[in-house]
């Protein structure tokens, strides 16, 4: 049984290419395009094993789902996939409940190993 993982991200490429990482790696990818959907397709998807956020996005933010999450009471894992690196927003992630911070562009092989680790797999 391959775990889940939904990709949140307003960019269509950045989506592709962590399905294309995540799909050779076994994983099941869902996605999203802004922090709205994404917590909307959290709340109907309860066996999610990971959730990978971009931080700039229209509607909501990644860190406005992230602490909506978090309000909600959702436990599911949370790595921040993003171009931004500033101190300041990656503690507010953390103080979020998020498991990790990945720059963009990323490395696939880095993306799955820290998917393998986070899901157990």
């Amino acid at each position: 049984m391959s775990k889940k993982i939904i990709v949140v991200d307003d960019s269509q490429t950045v989506r592709q290419q962590v399905v294309l990482a995540l799909n050779q790696g076994g994983f099941t990818v869902m996605e999203a395009v802004d922090g709205l959907e994404g917590f909307d397709s959290i709340q109907k998807t309860p066996d999610l094993a990971l959730v990978l956020c971009d931080v700039n996005m229209p509607r909501a933010n990644g860190l406005e789902m992230l602490e909506s999450l978090k309000q909600a009471g959702y436990a599911v894992p949370v790595v921040m996939l993003t171009t931004e690196g500033q101190p300041q927003l990656i503690d507010r992630a953390k103080k979020a409940g998020a498991k990790g911070w990945i720059i963009k562009p990323f490395k696939a092989d880095l993306l799955l190993a820290a998917a393998r680790k986070i899901c157990g797999t």
